[in-house]
């Protein structure tokens, strides 16, 4: 099972210095894989008004910091990008990174952003699956030519092609029905936030089991598709504030070491091949402490 950790989000303002030496600490710790969330601005009464650092800048960031580590968003929203230029961002971080890229991707929930930003808010199920379309035919074969409701992507190319013939690994970030019938035929992987099973390995099951069925639907071995899980994990932190808390309530991971582990290997009982930690607080001395139940997981 692989493990990486997500970088900070709106937790408290954390400046690039900072952040660089998370990374490093990251990938020297022998984490498998370094995350960013793609948002832009929270307003919310927990953590009043936040944003954190733009997403894809950050990925250029790191893939060009590190050697080793897989990287990508956890997971990218198709509403806030042009899905042409969201294919050539991914081609080319997957370029810099020389084929460590892992494309997260989502519809996107967070209306305050939306607004603030400019992008509709509206029908954003089906102007994803445009969006999926033409980012997937784009990163596998390399040009499109497409027409829909929402998008009108004319004899697209990209080029230079990236540094693998059929682009980077497609991680879908959702569980919702038409979501999963629309990306089950062409997920490369699947990833589950922690709030959507309260960070409780047991109730994640019938999520997976959910999964699986719209794989054998559309004619997928599910064992086919790589499945994640973002786990919050609290080493005595004040409370990780990213997201919306009325879209779930997760009890954060915390305890003894050992605890911490065998928690995490109940994970990969039930068929999750790679976590993405996120960390209560996020600093390097958090990072320092998971990186010590790193090296107890791997060695089980």
């Amino acid at each position: 099972m692989k493990i990486g950790v997500q970088l900070p989000e709106v937790e408290r303002e954390v400046r690039w210095p900072e952040v660089r030496e998370m990374i490093r600490c990251i990938e020297e710790a022998g984490f498998d894989s370094i995350w960013v969330g793609d948002h832009l601005l929270y307003r919310a009464p927990h953590i009043g008004v936040a944003g954190p650092w733009e997403a894809w800048t950050q990925l250029a960031a790191i893939a060009a910091l590190t050697e080793r580590v897989e990287l990508g968003p956890l997971v990218a929203s198709t509403s806030f990008h042009s899905p042409a230029m969201l294919a050539k961002k991914a081609a080319t971080i997957d370029e810099i990174s020389d084929g460590r890229l892992i494309l997260g991707l989502g519809a996107g929930w967070n209306e305050t952003e939306y607004r603030a930003f400019g992008f509709p808010f509206d029908r954003r199920v089906s102007r994803f699956e445009e969006a999926f379309t033409i980012i997937r035919t784009l990163l596998r074969s390399g040009e499109v030519d497409f027409e829909g409701d929402f998008y009108s992507i004319r004899d697209c190319e990209i080029l230079p092609r990236g540094p693998r013939t059929t682009g980077p690994p497609l991680m879908i970030g959702s569980q919702g029905p038409r979501m999963l019938a629309i990306t089950a035929p062409h997920m490369d992987a699947w990833n589950a936030w922690h709030a959507w099973f309260g960070n409780d390995p047991e109730r994640l099951a019938p999520i997976i089991a959910r999964l699986d069925d719209a794989l054998i639907t559309a004619g997928r071995d599910p064992s086919d598709v790589e499945k994640t899980a973002a786990v919050l994990v609290q080493f005595g932190g004040d409370g990780r504030v990213a997201g919306d808390p009325s879209r779930g309530i997760s009890v954060p991971l915390w305890g003894t070491h050992e605890k911490i582990a065998s928690t995490l290997l109940r994970y990969g009982e039930l068929g999750i091949k790679h976590l993405q930690i996120i960390l209560d607080p996020i600093n390097v001395a958090s990072i320092e402490q998971m990186a010590d139940i790193l090296t107890g997981v791997k060695s089980l």
